[in-house]
């Protein structure tokens, strides 16, 4: 461990503190969709056992709309709330803690209900997705913030806010998608608004002493693509609204290859 000292250090978040370094990022295995809640549940305990400090969870749509297909996950009934505190127990029973995932497919939605920032239709999806308008967009960002409160609710230790691979935030800040020539499109000041007031509006739900990570690509390798320094800056203007922790993730806004269509309960892709 000599090259990384401080990997199994604790990390103080100030309101709490993780026992090392080791974060488990979301992987999409399609477990919730399975309803089978222990299974879940010892899924992500097995991994708190095995030392993770943080574990994120796969993506929860915020809204039907923005799940990534008909019927996706999401925290949406009393019973979702009930169904999900069985794996947050788990894991705190196993000495980790969990974000869930917060993931909003937007344009890349499987469906004749998706949204996005313009009417511009993936080249993943059959659907064009319809434009928002001001009283959409006031809609997507209090499904953000009642996942987050319902993500408490559950036993969950934070948030994780999918703004990056193209999907729904990320939508609103590239020009390639964003088209608007309203307040949430044009100027980058502009397009990177919605995601600063989603992130504001969370913090603003749950208060100080929840974890909120706000993922964001670092390169999204299509046409007029902000650069990496563009994207450090964003990193910087979303820290204002105080998530605790970012994580970088990839690219970008159009994926190479089409979503997997929804997988039966029998395994779990293993990414």
């Amino acid at each position: 461990m000599t090259q990384y000292p401080h990997m199994l250090a604790p990390l103080d978040l100030g309101f709490t503190t993780l026992k090392n370094r080791i974060l488990m990022g979301s992987m999409h295995t399609g477990l919730e969709e399975t309803k089978d809640w222990n299974r879940v549940a010892e899924f992500y305990g097995e991994r708190a056992r095995g030392g993770v400090a943080l574990i994120v969870t796969g993506g929860m749509a915020p809204s039907r709309e923005g799940g990534v297909f008909p019927g996706a996950a999401g925290l949406f009934t009393d019973e979702d709330i009930a169904n999900h505190k069985v794996v947050t127990d788990r894991v705190h029973e196993g000495g980790g803690k969990i974000a869930m995932q917060i993931l909003h497919a937007g344009r890349y939605a499987y469906g004749p209900e998706c949204v996005s920032s313009s009417a511009i239709k993936s080249p993943i999806s059959p659907f064009p997705p319809k434009e928002l308008d001001e009283e959409g967009i006031e809609k997507q960002i209090q499904d953000f913030v009642t996942a987050t409160v319902r993500a408490r609710e559950a036993g969950y230790d934070g948030v994780e806010i999918m703004g990056s691979e193209g999907y729904f935030l990320n939508q609103f800040i590239v020009t390639h998608v964003n088209k608007r020539t309203d307040r949430w499109g044009g100027s980058y000041e502009n397009r990177i608004r919605l995601p600063i007031e989603v992130v504001r509006r969370c913090r603003e739900a749950v208060g100080k002493d929840f974890i909120i990570i706000y993922r964001l690509s670092m390169i999204d390798l299509v046409p007029n693509g902000p650069p990496m320094m563009r994207w450090c800056n964003s990193r910087k203007r979303l820290k204002k609204p105080a998530p605790r922790l970012s994580t970088p993730a990839s690219a970008g806004t159009r994926p190479a290859f089409p979503p997997s269509p929804p997988r039966s309960p029998a395994a779990p892709s293993p990414g």
